[in-house]
């Protein structure tokens, strides 16, 4: 069982320092903080892991899809008393932390749709398969059972943005194509746990949608213009050369999107004093739709970063996708939007802003 703590060389203020630890079950649990993790281990679960799934590739919409199977047994909205991402206290349940604290913790995923040792499937006649490689981790951003990327404050953002920055280095060194750090939040988006957190897909190809903005962005479109463009009117904050804004092209009412004013491939890429500019929008953001929709928001977020290849001209960006078009409305994807991709936007980003610009 391997167990050691380092400093970690990234782009914040002060020292993180870096437990890495192997769990009983073979798992890989990281943990970050301001200050060494030296706590003694716990009771641990010791749980068969499935190894991921396989991908198929979909002839008419040109994408690889994961099948995983495995899955449909995950954990599901357990009781408070339950919660599998709290610490490990003595006499308490056995947790995926084997520790009795930490700040912000990262681990292999029991679950993982991705694996760096799914096997090759069986071959169906006509049909591109192969096993899905990669990696599925899950981030967990407090020990606190409640809370929000708001709520944990400016410091614990900083160190999250220092873990993201630290996971992607490792999974692209391992070989994984493109790295995707999200949160799922709420109910409607399908959240299981609801303890704060995230994760993060390594993926071994680059997806559809991100290896489109691949070719837009080497192609030459310049989001940098864009957003010069949009501040004056549909900007909602800027923070140490980063801004939050409604993008014109919305897709999902009440969209934002946090960006470097100037490009920059990644967060790995940004200077620290836009890294802090970047920690106080994702505070920002989040609290201005929960006290726009008056609860917490239901939301896809994830970080929009260049593939391991890099790519000329990409600008990174982390884009919310807020699931409600009103306090008690929820803006549902239906056939149109699943059977062609294309989105009916109920809320026109130019009145959007307006209304999250008064919060």
């Amino acid at each position: 069982m391997s167990d050691i703590v380092t400093p970690l060389d990234t782009p914040v203020v002060g020292d993180v320092f870096l437990r890495n630890f192997r769990k009983a079950d073979g798992r890989m649990l990281y943990l970050y903080g301001r200050e060494a993790h030296g706590l003694p281990v716990q009771k641990q679960q010791n749980d068969d892991i499935a190894t991921g799934g396989e991908v198929r590739f979909h002839p008419l919409r040109g994408e690889w899809n994961i099948y995983a199977a495995h899955r449909q047994n995950r954990t599901f909205k357990p009781a408070a008393s339950a919660d599998p991402l709290a610490p490990t206290i003595a006499g308490g349940p056995t947790t995926e932390i084997p520790f009795e604290d930490f700040e912000l913790a990262i681990f292999e995923n029991k679950f993982s749709a991705l694996h760096p040792l799914a096997p090759a499937p069986p071959q169906l006649d006509g049909i591109d398969s192969e096993g899905a490689t990669g990696r599925c981790e899950v981030i967990v951003y407090t020990p606190e059972a409640e809370g929000s990327l708001h709520t944990i404050g400016q410091d614990r953002r900083r160190l999250l943005i220092a873990a993201w920055i630290d996971r992607y280095q490792a999974l692209f060194a391992e070989g994984c194509g493109y790295v995707l750090p999200f949160e799922n939040r709420g109910d409607e988006v399908g959240a299981t746990l609801h303890h704060p957190h995230g994760q993060i897909y390594g993926f071994g190809k680059v997806p559809l949608v991100q290896q489109a903005a691949i070719d837009a962005f080497a192609g030459g479109y310049d989001l940098a213009a864009e957003i010069a463009a949009a501040m004056p009117d549909y900007g909602l904050s800027e923070a140490n050369g980063m801004a939050a804004l409604c993008p014109r092209f919305a897709r999902f009412p009440y969209e934002v999107w946090i960006a470097p004013i100037q490009c920059r491939e990644g967060p790995w890429d940004c200077s620290e004093e836009e890294l802090d500019g970047f920690a106080t929008l994702l505070g920002e953001v989040t609290r201005r739709y929960d006290a726009f929709f008056g609860r917490p928001t239901p939301y896809m977020f994830a970080l929009h970063s260049a593939p391991r290849e890099g790519c000329d001209n990409y600008h990174f960006t982390a884009q919310f996708y807020p699931l409600l078009r009103g306090p008690d409305r929820v803006k549902y994807l239906a056939s149109v939007e699943q059977h062609t991709g294309v989105f009916t936007v109920d809320v026109m980003p130019e009145t959007a802003v307006e209304a999250l610009r008064a919060i």
